[in-house]
C-alpha cells in the first residue's frame, strides 16, 4: 500500500488493530520518501472482498491520509501444505547428504553410506508421488536410517545425525508450544542450524579422530572426554559471540526477522549442547555394544 504523506509504522499497526488485524508486520519498501509498505498478516473475520475496501476506509479514517492499496494476496491452506512438504522433503535430504559426508570423511565408507542415502532418497521420493503423508514418510525414512547406520557401523554419521533431529525436533518444538507462524523464513533457520550444529560436531569429531591416532591404546571414553574439553574453549567462544549477534537481532531487528533471530537462539542453544552431549556419546554407545558382541 502507499500513503499520499510520511507515515510512522507503530501508527499504522495501531489502526490496523481497529479492523481486527491483531498479529501483523508492517515493512516499509522501497525507499522512504515513496511511503510505501507491505502488510502480512493472519486471516481476517473479513472476507476477500470486503477486506480490501474495509482496509481502505479504515486508514484513510485513522491516520488522516489518502492511502492506495496497490496489490492484495491471500495465502491458502494448499500453498501451506505445498510449504510444509517441500520444508519435510529439505530437511531430509540435507541430513542424508551430510550422513554420506561425515561417513565419508571419518570413517572413509563413501561406498556403503552413498547406497543407504540413494535407496532411502529414491524409496522416500518414490512413495511421496503416490500420494502417501510425506510426515510419516519421512520419520519412517529417518527411523530406518539410523537403524541401518547403527547395523552397518556408520557410528559417526548416526551421532551426527541423531544430534541435527534433536536440534531441529527442539526448535520446531518450541515453534509449536508457542502457536508460531511456519513460514520459509523459519525453514531457512532450520537448515542453517543444522549447518551450524554440524560445524560444532564435526570439531569435536576431527579432535577425537587426532587423539585416537595419538592415544591408541586408551579407551574411547576418556578420549572422547579429552577431545571434548580441549574442544570446549572453542566451542564456548563461537556459540557465545553467535549468541550476543543474534540477541541483538531478535531486540533490534524488528518484526521481519524476530521469528529468524528467535529459532536461531533457539537452534545455538541446544545445537551446542548436542555436539557435545549427544553427538559423542552415541559414537561411545556404538562402540561400547561392538565390544559386548
Amino acid at each position: 500500500m502507499k500513503f499520499a504523506g510520511a507515515v510512522e509504522i507503530p501508527k499504522i499497526k495501531e489502526a490496523l488493530q481497529s479492523l481486527g488485524v491483531e498479529s501483523s508486520t508492517v515493512q516499509s519498501v522501497g525507499e522512504a520518501r515513496e511511503n510505501e509498505f507491505l502488510l502480512r498478516t493472519d486471516a481476517v473475520n473479513l472476507n476477500f472482498q470486503e477486506f480490501a475496501p474495509q482496509l481502505d476506509k479504515t486508514l484513510e479514517s485513522k491516520l488522516g491520509q489518502q492511502v492506495d492499496i496497490r496489490r492484495i494476496e491471500m495465502v491458502g491452506p494448499q500453498v501451506g501444505s505445498d510449504l510444509r512438504e517441500k520444508a519435510l522433503l529439505a530437511i531430509f535430504f540435507s541430513l542424508i547428504f551430510i550422513a554420506i559426508y561425515i561417513s565419508g570423511r571419518f570413517e572413509f565408507k563413501w561406498v556403503q553410506s552413498g547406497i543407504v542415502a540413494a535407496v532411502l532418497g529414491g524409496g522416500v521420493y518414490a512413495i511421496y508421488t503416490t500420494g502417501f503423508s510425506l510426515l510419516v514418510i519421512v520419520w519412517v525414512a529417518l527411523a530406518v536410517t539410523l537403524v541401518l547406520f547403527w547395523i552397518l557401523g556408520l557410528k559417526y554419521a548416526l551421532g551426527a545425525v541423531v544430534a541435527l533431529i534433536h536440534d531441529v525436533t527442539i526448535t520446531a518444538g518450541v515453534f509449536c508450544l508457542l502457536d508460531k507462524e511456519f513460514t520459509l523464513t523459519i525453514v531457512a533457520a532450520l537448515l542453517t542450524i543444522i549447518g551450524y550444529s554440524l560445524n560444532d560436531t564435526i570439531i569435536v569429531y576431527d579432535r577425537i579422530r587426532e587423539n585416537l591416532k595419538k592415544l591408541a591404546k586408551t579407551p574411547l571414553g576418556i578420549i572422547i572426554n579429552r577431545s571434548v574439553n580441549e574442544t570446549l574453549s572453542r566451542t564456548i567462544l563461537t556459540a557465545g559471540t553467535v549468541f550476543i549477534v543474534l540477541v541483538a537481532l531478535f531486540f533490534l531487528g524488528g518484526d521481519i526477522i524476530h521469528d529468524f533471530s528467535f529459532a536461531m537462539l533457539i537452534g545455538v542453544l541446544v545445537g551446542t549442547y548436542s555436539s557435545i552431549y549427544v553427538a559423542s556419546p552415541i559414537v561411545l554407545t556404538w562402540e561400547q555394544r561392538s565390544k559386548k558382541k
